[in-house]
This record gives C-alpha cells, sequence and structure tokens, in this order.
C-alpha cells in the first residue's frame, strides 16, 4: 500500500490533466466489473452502491481509499485520477440532503475535475476474497476453519470465523497491535484459551452476541459500546476493538488491484490517516 497521510493539496486546484498513458478502461465498464464483483443487490445497506458521482469516460488511474473525505479527493487529484473507489462514501440513509457546507466542497473538487466517485459499503465488507473481513483475517494471520473455509455468522452474514493458535486474550491484542498499528481496547475475561476467533470490520459491535452463539472464544470489530463489555465479562469471551478505520482498510486496495490487473488501470491506495 502506498501511504499518504499528509495529501499535497494543488493551489489553486484546477483540473488536472488525464494521464498520458495508454490504456486503462471505460467508466461503465470498470462499474460493472465491480458490479460482477461484489454482487450489492444481494445486500440490504446503508446507502447505494456502486457510482455515486460520475466523471470522465474513459479510466486510466483509479485510486482507491477508505473514506470519500476532503483530503481524499484532494490526494486523488495530486495523483492524476480519473476515478477513487472507497468503502464510505458521499451518501446515507437518512441523511440530510442539501448539498452545503462539507459535501459542497466534496462534491466541487469532484465534479470540477471530472472525477468519479464509486463506493461499495456492506458488499466490500463481504466479499469471500477482496472484502475488507477477508482481508483483515489473513493479515491478523487467522485460518480458514477446516473443511469450511472462513465461516460466516451474523445478519446478512458479515462476519467471519476462523481459528487461530492457541492464545491469550493479551497474546491476540498484541498481535494486533502489531498488525494494525494501534492498541486495541481489550475486555478480556481471561477464563479461556483463545482458538476460535470472530470478526466484523468496523462498527459491528452488535454482532458479539451472534459471535458468542457461534461459538467463538474472541471477537474483534472496530469499536466498542458499554454493553459489550459486560457481556465479554458474563460470557467469558473477549472483546477487542481495533479501530473502525484501521479495520477496514483492506478491502479498497484489494479490490483496485484487482481491477487495475483485470482492466489494465494503474491503481494507488492512499491512506489518509484516522485514529478512529
Amino acid at each position: 500500500m502506498t501511504a499518504s497521510s499528509e495529501p499535497v493539496v494543488p493551489s489553486p486546484l484546477e483540473p488536472a490533466a488525464p494521464s498520458a498513458s495508454v490504456g486503462g478502461c471505460r467508466l461503465t465498464e470498470l462499474v460493472a466489473t465491480c458490479d460482477r464483483l461484489l454482487q450489492p443487490a444481494l445486500f440490504k445497506d446503508y446507502g447505494p452502491n456502486g457510482l455515486q458521482v460520475e466523471g470522465r469516460a474513459h479510466v486510466r488511474k483509479l485510486v482507491s481509499g477508505v473514506t470519500a473525505s476532503r483530503a481524499l479527493i484532494e490526494a486523488a487529484i495530486a495523483a492524476e485520477a480519473d476515478a477513487i473507489l472507497v468503502h464510505h462514501g458521499l451518501f446515507w440513509r437518512g441523511q440530510d440532503g442539501r448539498v452545503t457546507g462539507w459535501m459542497k466542497q466534496r462534491l466541487a473538487l469532484l465534479l470540477r475535475h471530472d472525477i468519479s466517485l464509486i463506493a461499495y459499503h456492506l458488499p466490500l465488507d463481504a466479499h469471500p476474497e477482496l472484502g475488507n473481513n477477508a482481508q483483515l483475517g489473513l493479515q491478523l494471520g487467522f485460518a480458514p476453519l477446516a473443511d469450511a473455509g472462513w465461516g460466516r455468522f451474523g445478519e446478512q452474514q458479515l462476519g467471519f470465523l476462523g481459528e487461530v493458535a492457541p492464545c491469550g486474550g493479551s497474546e491476540l491484542a498484541a498481535r494486533v497491535e502489531l498488525v494494525l498499528g494501534r492498541p486495541p481496547t481489550l475486555v478480556d475475561p481471561g477464563t479461556r484459551i483463545i482458538r476460535r476467533v470472530a470478526w466484523c470490520s468496523g462498527g459491528a459491535q452488535g454482532y458479539f452476541e451472534a459471535a458468542i452463539a457461534a461459538g467463538a472464544d474472541a471477537f474483534l470489530t472496530g469499536e466498542i459500546s458499554e454493553p459489550q463489555a459486560h457481556l465479554a465479562r458474563e460470557c467469558g469471551v473477549a472483546f477487542l476493538a481495533c479501530g473502525h478505520h484501521a479495520t477496514e482498510r483492506y478491502g479498497a486496495p484489494a479490490l483496485g488491484a484487482r481491477l487495475a490487473l483485470q482492466l489494465g488501470l494503474q491503481h494507488e491506495f492512499i491512506e489518509i490517516d484516522n485514529p478512529a
């Protein structure tokens, strides 16, 4: 992955010329390929998946990132991207639909520079190979369940199950810190050896009870709410809150790399640091 936590912001921001390199694909082909891979129609989601903002018709360079923040958009402009692929797009169910303030600023940058924004939320969490959860499991060294691959649990089967070499909660937390670069919040009852792990990236603390029912010894997600600490202690299952952003920064670059290989695109993942 290419890190760029302090993106270069052009001044003034003027439309960047498309890359002079040959190759690439049509925007419609890029979106159709994403849809075939991720099958968004199978999911009940919190916002629209797929093309959210339409830019130029031909895509040579794709930038991937976690969230369609202004910082990512500005970094993509500096990188001369034709399209941006993210997990967290601009539009969500129930939000204020007025184009003012931060929404105006982000949309103005995309439209001025003719850059497309493509976003996949739950479909990018769930993909068995390229998704946030599958990639997080690989990063953390989890193993698929014997003869079953990644087990699944929870609403819309978004949660993943795997195995880890027997360890305690503090050992697992140390592994998470080493891989993700930040210490997790750990609630460890210390009553069992951890062998089976369950995880679901982002704000999936509500999946904890389903993970317990699936036989997990530990559950990893991005965030923790007050009730989960009590459930962990009472049920004897360790809970690790590893960071919403930190657990969801592997799916977009994996998908972007696959698209680049399949469609002849240039691809760059840009990491915008986020403590959450």
